[in-house]
Order: C-alpha cells, then sequence, then structure tokens
C-alpha cells in the first residue's frame, strides 16, 4: 500500500485564511517558508483515514449452558431470538461433581454476521445499554442478560420459561483473515489487534453505550 501523504497548504500566519493564490492547488512542490509570500506558512493537513485501521464487528455470538431439559430449553431461547438454528457443544472432560462426562452435550451456541447492528442494539438495551470495563477484553467484550423478557420485543414463551444467555461481541480489523485461513496462513502485526480503550470509543460513537 503506498504510505499517504499529507497535504501541505499555504494561509495566512494571523487569522488562518487560505491565500488566494495556494488555497486551490495546495503549495508547490518544493515550497519553503523562504519562498512564501510576507505573512504566510505552510500548514500540514490531515491525512486520510487508513481503511486498514477501521473497525469493524465481525460476529456476535449468543450461547446458554446447561444439560439435559434445561439445555433443550436454551436451545430453544436462542433459536427463539435469532430465528436460526443453533449449535450444540459437547464436553470433552470429565467432572464427576457435575455429573458431565465426555461427550456429554452441555451448551448451544449460534453466531450471528449478518444484521448485526440491530441485534446488538436490542441486546445493549436490555443491559440498560451499559457495561463495565472489566467486562472488555482484546478483540471482543462479553456480557450477560438474566432474563431474555428484558430483550425489546421479547414475549414470554412457556416452553422456554424463564431464561438468560451470554453474549459476545468478537471486533476485526482488515487483514485478520491472513492468519486464520489454513493455505499461505501468514501473521498479522500487533498493530491489527483491538485494545479495551479503542473498543471502548468504538461502542461509545456508534451505539452511545456508557462504561462503569
Amino acid at each position: 500500500m503506498k504510505k499517504q501523504k499529507s497535504n501541505q497548504i499555504a494561509v495566512n500566519a494571523e487569522n488562518k485564511s487560505h491565500h488566494s493564490d495556494f488555497a486551490q492547488q495546495g503549495s508547490p512542490k518544493g515550497m519553503t517558508l523562504s519562498s512564501l509570500p510576507q505573512g504566510m506558512t505552510l500548514v500540514s493537513l490531515p491525512l486520510e483515514e487508513n481503511p486498514m485501521r477501521k473497525i469493524r464487528i465481525e460476529k456476535i455470538v449468543l450461547n446458554v449452558s446447561g444439560i439435559a431439559e434445561k439445555l433443550e430449553k436454551g436451545f430453544k431461547l436462542l433459536s427463539f431470538i435469532t430465528k436460526r438454528k443453533p449449535a450444540k457443544m459437547k464436553s470433552k472432560k470429565r467432572i464427576p461433581s457435575l455429573e458431565v462426562r465426555p461427550g456429554l452435550e452441555i451448551g448451544a451456541v449460534v453466531t450471528i454476521r449478518k444484521e448485526k447492528e440491530d441485534l446488538l442494539k436490542r441486546l445493549l438495551a436490555a443491559v440498560d445499554n451499559t457495561l463495565r470495563k472489566k467486562q472488555i477484553s482484546v478483540n471482543n467484550f462479553s456480557f450477560g442478560i438474566k432474563e431474555y423478557l428484558e430483550i425489546p420485543g421479547m414475549e414470554y414463551q412457556r416452553d422456554i420459561g424463564i431464561a438468560g444467555l451470554d453474549v459476545t461481541i468478537v471486533f476485526k480489523r482488515a487483514g485478520r483473515r491472513v492468519k486464520l485461513k489454513k493455505i499461505k496462513k501468514g501473521k498479522v502485526s500487533k498493530k491489527q489487534m483491538i485494545t479495551k480503550e479503542e473498543i471502548i470509543k468504538f461502542m461509545e460513537d456508534n451505539f452511545q453505550t456508557k462504561f462503569e
């Protein structure tokens, strides 16, 4: 990618107004301060935003945990909210105290990659559009919803009862697939990682989310 250069224009040093000879075309190549008319100076215009640095929402992941009847209700809940068929997760470990064995279905998950913004606004409304900073990690943040009835537009379902779910929002920048693809996999610079501060600013600017 070619490195963008900032334009320079000649402006009046006192009132910052553009000089008529330079405002339309910018300063001539090689112009220096000594060659400017009296009372004029060079000012660098801000660089255009680098499209490779733009932050995007990659996906929204909804999941529930449980076994037997609780899992079936959670499965119906995810399907009811997203209108999609969730996938069930199986345990790989044995936990006798929880009656969990390898191969036992212990949860359900559904991933949303399209029409994410509208769904996210509804999910955030269930928590009053307020999150805690400790819920944010690099590239993602998570929060829980105690009862699905808190989501706008949701009505009580007798076969589901009262249930909650967990929500994870994953962010990305352009070029992340280079690291994930199986053929000719490459490395991604740490600069492409999205920090907690960047996620907070993104959510404040785009969803007016409050943070505690």
